[in-house]
């Protein structure tokens, strides 16, 4: 399936993040994960994408869909110090977008391409190892969640885009709803702050 994937990915021409970091959120040791952040794709500016769902480099001005995440975090009762999400990475949160790539400048250009299955597989295989918990931002994290095996905790809420954030995201909680769904599952919660 990844094969095909990637030769359909190649041929459509330039695609952002950069090939080396179209894998870079299954880095991320799967016994260590509790909470699989699942997003839509990567962001369509060229600089932006690292790999990371919803995660820029530190030379990145901040998207405003990671400037609406701040400042849910906190409103969720979290310290944001600065926008690196790889340390969430860290604490044990896979940075998933249901679409791995996308082309510059438009937004879901390749979610069609076969994503969607291939990140619906690897959380399936993760969900026969064990239990965690799903943050599904925007319809189609949603669409994805909603095909996870029962044992795996889904939070919905909106994406925190711009069009969608005051629809929805802001206000949802989905920091403190995590560690209250891993609390249930006997794990330890995550301290969001970054």
């Amino acid at each position: 399936m990844l094969e095909a994937i990637q030769n359909r990915v190649l041929a459509s021409g330039d695609i952002l993040p950069a090939k080396g970091q179209v894998m870079r959120a299954f880095e991320l040791d799967p016994t260590n994960i509790k909470v699989v952040l699942l997003g839509q794709d990567p962001y369509p500016t060229p600089g932006d994408a690292v790999g990371l769902a919803f995660a820029v480099s530190s030379q990145t001005k901040l998207p405003r869909s990671l400037k609406n995440i701040i400042t849910e975090l906190d409103s969720d009762g979290f310290v944001s110090f600065g926008s690196d999400l790889t340390s969430w990475s860290e604490k044990g949160v896979l940075l998933l977008n249901t679409a791995l790539t996308t082309k510059p400048g438009e937004a879901g250009a390749h979610s069609l391409l076969g994503w969607e299955q291939f990140t619906l597989q690897a959380l399936k295989v993760l969900a026969e190892q064990k239990d965690f918990v799903v943050l599904a931002w925007g319809n189609h994290a949603k669409k994805v969640g909603e095909k996870l095996p029962a044992n795996i905790l889904i939070i919905e809420s909106a994406h925190p885009s711009p069009l969608s954030a005051s629809r929805g995201f802001f206000g949802s909680k989905p920091f403190s709803r995590a560690n209250q769904a891993l609390r249930s599952l006997g794990q330890v919660p995550i301290d969001w702050s970054l």
